[in-house]
């Protein structure tokens, strides 16, 4: 596991708009969802709270492995690649409780521990 560059942790809290997730299935067949209601655990984890997720939580299930892209206000765009860990219970779930609004469901937080972290092509971890 890895920690996210300095530079992406600070662009993580200036992300403008949704982040897009993509998992994988068994089949290696991809499913990209916009997700809003996503957090920064800590350097080496980010956080999508499963509010409506019907493929995204199948493909998790059946393989564990996903990205998040998310895009700054200035127009830096970062990758974040990296295995995914489900919880419906536990730390990271009461964090994802914490901040996820009140008006959507919060079944489970989608874990991604950091594993590689791009900037375009260029490979920053």
């Amino acid at each position: 596991m890895s920690a996210l560059p300095e530079k992406v942790s600070k662009s993580w809290e200036n992300k403008k708009g949704p982040i897009i997730l993509t998992t994988v299935n068994k089949e290696g067949i991809s499913n990209s969802i916009y997700a809003t209601c996503v957090s920064k655990y800590d350097e080496e984890t980010l956080v999508v709270a499963n509010n409506y997720f019907s493929k995204t939580l199948e493909n998790i299930k059946a393989f564990s492995n996903g990205s998040i892209l998310f895009i700054t206000g200035k127009g830096d765009a970062y990758q974040v690649k990296g295995s995914i860990e489900y919880h419906t219970e536990g730390p990271v779930f009461d964090d994802m409780k914490k901040w996820n609004p009140e008006k959507h469901p919060g079944h489970g937080a989608t874990a991604l521990k950091v594993e590689n972290v791009y900037s375009g092509a260029k490979k920053l971890v």
